[in-house]
């Protein structure tokens, strides 16, 4: 089976231009990626519980993984939320399938997005990870707009074992993310 474009780039281009930019001593100091998180939040699951079944089938499609449903911890009357009503869904992806979905994500989906300029580079939590928002689903192309009840956004959380922000950016912008300036 042939690797993933991605961890190809990774392995070839992005290592060394990495090691000569922050000279680590060694091929363990690399900051690599860890995971993706893909989180979609259903807002219209507490009057229709259809709704997050459906969320789950788009999202298993996008990330090619069953996605685990997301419930409410704790009641709360005014959100008319009952303790342990579901309200998403999320998948976490490694290895190859995290790959495959980077690739997918940077190279089809998001130029794919109406008016994009480039995706914000201050999303960072200060230890190396990423987050962007997705205001709709129907960008991937495994989605069909005719087959979609209603457009939903998600959250894409991609984990690195980079040290810093600077670290972290420096990863991302070697599996050529569009950031603005």
């Amino acid at each position: 089976m042939t690797q993933p474009r991605y961890k190809e780039l990774y392995e070839k281009e992005i290592i060394p231009a990495m090691q000569e930019k922050f000279a680590y001593k060694n091929k363990h100091q690399m900051p690599k990626l860890d995971k993706v998180v893909i989180n979609m939040g259903v807002t219209e699951a507490t009057q229709d519980r259809k709704a997050v079944e459906n969320a789950a089938n788009d999202l298993s499609l996008i990330a090619g993984q069953k996605p685990v449903i997301t419930r409410a911890k704790k009641s709360n009357a005014s959100f008319k939320i009952r303790e342990d009503m579901a309200l998403g869904c999320k998948v976490t992806l490694r290895g190859e399938r995290m790959y495959e979905f980077l690739d997918r994500f940077i190279t089809i989906a998001l130029p794919r997005v109406r008016d994009f300029r480039g995706i914000n580079g201050k999303s960072f939590d200060g230890r190396g990870n990423y987050a962007v928002g997705i205001t709709e689903h129907i960008i991937f192309p495994e989605i069909e707009f005719d087959k979609v009840d209603k457009i939903r956004g998600m959250d894409i959380v991609i984990c690195t074992t980079a040290e810093t922000n600077e670290e972290a950016k420096e990863l991302l912008r070697g599996f050529k993310f569009p950031f603005k300036n």
